[in-house]
């Protein structure tokens, strides 16, 4: 694989699904920060653009991961569809769960690791506006996508503006996830900690890796094509 100059974070990880699994492994930021060039962010992260271009290679000839899936030629609806049933039902389930490790590990550790406190402000934080940005996206966003793809009722307001808010909010899920790793230190797990510490230390990463692959499938595939649909 030979990555052109112009060539985003964004657009080769829409091409290439399984991009996503290698850029996870170097922390390149391939949903909000998709718009970058990977020539440029490779050389802002010191990573050799030979060596990643081997491992796309490498990704792209493996077997394909339930995740890796092209969506770029599938409906609009059936991408809805998967996110829906993959993405917003994990946040539905796995939020308020976290919700309550926070509190178990907070109340045991809190006082010797007071860090756990600035990180459970920002879960809760994120968690709050992820609860009504999936709403927003559900109850407006959505229903105005599956209109323009009918062709039959076309919505009665463009959805620039609907599509700008939620990628601002994407940005704010982002920001947070990088702050609580940068909090944890890479989510270090300390040698005292007990089953209820490594559980929720372990579904923060899981939700990190998540809400990459959900963000990335609206701003970089979904929220483009119903954009180009629209125009």
């Amino acid at each position: 694989m030979v990555i052109s100059e112009a060539k985003t974070v964004g657009e080769l990880a829409a091409e290439v699904p399984s991009a996503a699994r290698v850029f996870e492994k170097y922390g390149i930021d391939y949903c909000c920060g998709g718009k970058h060039p990977v020539k440029t962010v490779c050389q802002e992260r010191g990573i050799a653009l030979e060596t990643l271009e081997d491992e796309l290679d490498q990704a792209a000839a493996s077997k394909p991961e339930p995740a890796d899936r092209d969506w770029n030629t599938a409906s609009l609806q059936s991408l809805i569809g998967h996110i829906l049933l993959r993405h917003h039902a994990y946040l539905r389930s796995e939020l308020p769960r976290i919700a309550e490790l926070f509190a178990k590990v907070v109340n045991v550790h809190g006082d010797r690791q007071p860090v756990l406190f600035q990180v459970r402000e920002i879960f809760t934080a994120m968690h709050d506006e992820l609860d009504t940005h999936m709403m927003k996206e559900e109850l407006i966003l959505f229903p105005a996508i599956g209109k323009l793809e009918s062709g039959m009722h076309p919505p009665a307001s463009s959805i620039d503006r609907p599509i700008h808010r939620l990628e601002h909010e994407h940005e704010n899920a982002d920001r947070a996830l990088v702050e609580m790793r940068e909090l944890t230190r890479d989510y270090t797990i300390p040698n005292d900690a007990g089953s209820a510490y490594r559980a929720l230390f372990a579904a923060l990463v899981t939700l990190e890796s998540d809400l990459h692959r959900h963000i990335h499938l609206e701003n970089n595939i979904l929220f483009p094509r119903a954009a180009k649909l629209e125009s």
